[in-house]
């Protein structure tokens, strides 16, 4: 049994006619909304707001937490305290030379994913 050959049939893509059509400006951009403090623009910038202070918060834990947790191990491990390096007590060193690099570098962190936070701010209030 054969099955009868059907003529070949071009597809066609239909599309509404408003797919292509530019979408209806806002009657205010955004900017003008946090501009003149209104309450999408008092929400925007919330928003910002609680992004920064998340991550201000997060790397003070951090760091705070790293630097205190120093002092426990000297009490905790008596013989990290008796360890000379160079001649200094490690503690000193540790405290002395470890502690600004740490305070350093997780001050460029924070001003790297702040401007980032920023940057992705302006963003969406562009395209808002």
């Amino acid at each position: 049994m054969t099955s009868p050959q059907r003529p070949h049939t071009q597809r066609v893509v239909v599309t509404s006619p408003r797919t292509r059509a530019p979408r209806a400006p806002r009657p205010y951009p955004a900017t003008r909304e946090i501009d003149e403090q209104s309450e999408l623009g008092a929400v925007y910038m919330r928003s910002l707001i609680r992004a920064q202070r998340r991550l201000g918060l997060l790397l003070c834990a951090v760091v705070c937490g790293s630097v205190a947790g120093l002092p426990l191990v000297f009490t905790l491990v008596p013989a990290v305290t008796a360890q000379r390096l160079f001649g200094l007590p490690l503690p000193w060193l540790l405290l002395g030379g470890l502690v600004f690099p740490v305070f350093v570098l997780a001050g460029w962190f924070y001003v790297r994913q702040a401007e980032r936070g920023e940057r992705e701010f302006a963003e969406l209030v562009e395209r808002s």
